[in-house]
């Protein structure tokens, strides 16, 4: 039974698994998206959210906190300075994990983890996709304002 055990050790002891999360997770906010194993792919989220939700509010403390985790200032500037505006809006749910299949070596189960704003394949149908709302008053306009542009198209086709 796994009662009370949150996280994956993935097979290291506690300083080299922190040190390789940290690692991770500093070419994840450098490269905004890199292959890896699905285990450590979720290690990885689980590392890498909480530190993005202090850099939405740029703090010493919080870069004090953050540098502790990450350890390299140049992905603790990136962190603060590029990937907390772009997901300042965002509540939660900054990485995506997509599945790719299993690894030739040793049948590892692989993944992509990736930074959910940086993906510009996602992101352009969800920019396209406009809001509307339909009243059931406006039904009666809506047909209105048709009919004449259906009438011009009739008009065309018998010139």
């Amino acid at each position: 039974m796994r009662h009370g055990k949150k996280t994956n050790h993935l097979g290291r002891k506690t300083a080299h698994r922190k040190s390789m999360l940290a690692n991770m997770a500093c070419s994840l906010i450098e490269h905004k998206r890199i292959n890896t194993t699905v285990a450590k792919a979720k290690a990885l989220k689980q590392f890498v959210e909480p530190l993005v939700t202090k850099s939405k509010e740029d703090t010493t403390h919080n870069r004090r906190i953050v540098m502790s985790r990450l350890r390299q200032k140049e992905a603790v500037a990136e962190l603060f300075r590029d990937v907390a505006p772009k997901v300042g809006d965002r509540p939660g749910g900054y990485t995506r994990i997509i599945k790719l299949g299993n690894r030739l070596g040793d049948n590892a189960d692989m993944a992509m983890i990736e930074l959910v704003d940086y993906n510009e394949i996602y992101n352009a149908d969800k920019a396209k996709k406009k809001t509307t709302r339909r009243s059931r008053r406006g039904g009666s306009k809506a047909t209105e304002a048709k009919a004449p542009v259906t009438e011009t198209k009739a008009s065309n086709e018998e010139e």
